[in-house]
């Protein structure tokens, strides 16, 4: 059998097998089924959190979604995130006609076959999401949204030899190949520390012979990091959450409520104008965000009087109120949760599925207010300074 992307270490009395895997690729599954059937190994580690685990284990989990929990859990970006990577690399199994990430499913057949332990190695994917978003700024966040979304609904076909490269990354990698080029700073908590958290774990699997199932991409760096000691639970520790956003949040609206109030004493024509430029802007913007997600007739309305209320409240945001609407007169059914997996596929899909033409409204919805905010706020500081 061919050694390709098999990497060997021999640490202390354990022999360990790296598996480097495209996780497109019939190649690996076939290759990560010899190699097991072959080593009989005592457990199998696959490169999966809790969470992708169970994702794969029930395919039917979406139509136990509850998505008015989602939205009151605030979680509808986080859930829109996973969905449109998840549409990425399903559009490349598809082309290629081959399950994605079927070469993670092999391993965990080939470990119960076999009698193997079955160990998910990989550290939790919000972890990992929470770590990139806390070393970007506002204008980054936008950009990553922007890179993702579109190299998620690029319709170009992806070739052979296209596929071959990608061997060197792994899913969240290549959506986010020119995106981390701009921000160096995100190979930190992409690759290096899930290098390091997926070399422990691989190191602690117990049993002295071990096969890793793994994206090609990790490879070097685990060789190299599985001979330290790496602290699991610092790996996983949440950023801590930054106290200016959150002071931001109230100072604009207080500012923004003080500047109106004030001029009203001075000129309460002026003061009725900074209160309409306000309301329009905000309303208008967050409207037309539902509108572009093609939200209900009233879902837009309720976008369009929620986002002034959420201008000078920070607690309030109006896409939770359109989400709410939405997904109380267009309720999504069994099978839009069940054809979710298909839907993801494509833009059109996306925007016509009713569960993820709920998150799409929440999401943009939120975008235009915080944009109506700045530019009526920015109209309300005029005409301030015009009234002094």
């Amino acid at each position: 059998m061919t050694e390709e992307n098999i990497t060997r270490i021999h640490l202390e009395d354990k022999e360990i097998i790296l598996i480097g895997t495209a996780h497109v690729s019939r190649h690996s599954a076939e290759q990560v089924k010899e190699v097991i059937e072959r080593e009989q190994p005592d457990s199998v580690c696959i490169e999966l959190d809790e969470q992708r685990y169970q994702s794969i284990m029930d395919e039917n989990k979406w139509k136990d979604m509850d998505i008015f929990k989602v939205i009151k859990e605030k979680k509808a970006t986080l859930l829109l995130m996973n969905l449109a990577i998840s549409s990425f690399q399903k559009r490349m199994a598809k082309q290629f006609e081959i399950k994605a990430g079927q070469e993670m499913i092999q391993g965990i057949e080939s470990a119960k076959e076999t009698g193997a332990n079955l160990v998910l190695a990989d550290r939790n994917i919000q972890v990992t999401f929470s770590r990139i978003w806390s070393n970007i700024g506002l204008w980054g966040k936008a950009q990553l949204l922007l890179s993702v979304f579109y190299s998620i609904f690029n319709n170009e076909s992806i070739s052979e030899e296209e596929l071959e490269k990608m061997k060197s990354q792994d899913t969240l990698n290549a959506v986010l190949n020119d995106f981390t080029e701009n921000f160096p700073r995100l190979k930190e908590p992409l690759i290096d520390e899930r290098d390091q958290y997926l070399a422990q774990k691989i190191k602690d699997a117990p049993g002295k012979k071990i096969v890793a199932v793994l994206g090609a991409a990790h490879v070097p760096g685990i060789t190299k990091e599985i001979h330290k000691e790496h602290d699991l639970k610092r790996l996983t520790e949440l950023p801590p959450k930054s106290k200016a956003p959150k002071v931001l949040a109230w100072i604009i609206p207080l500012l923004i409520v003080g500047l109106i109030a004030y001029t009203f004493i001075a000129n309460p024509a002026a003061g009725i104008q900074q209160t309409i430029s306000l309301v329009v802007w905000t309303g208008t913007f967050s409207a037309l965000g539902a509108a572009i997600a093609f939200g209900h007739p009233l879902t837009i309305l309720t976008a369009f009087v929620a986002a002034p209320i959420g201008a000078i409240h920070p607690l309030i945001a109006a896409g939770w109120f359109s989400g709410f609407v939405q997904a109380y007169i267009r309720r999504p059914s069994v099978a839009d949760f069940e054809n979710l997996s298909e839907d993801v596929f494509s833009l059109k899909g996306f925007w016509n599925n009713k569960v993820t033409r709920i998150l799409l409204i929440i999401v943009l919805s939120n975008l235009g207010t915080t944009l109506g905010i700045f530019i009526g706020g920015a109209d309300v500081v005029r005409l301030f300074f015009e009234n002094l």
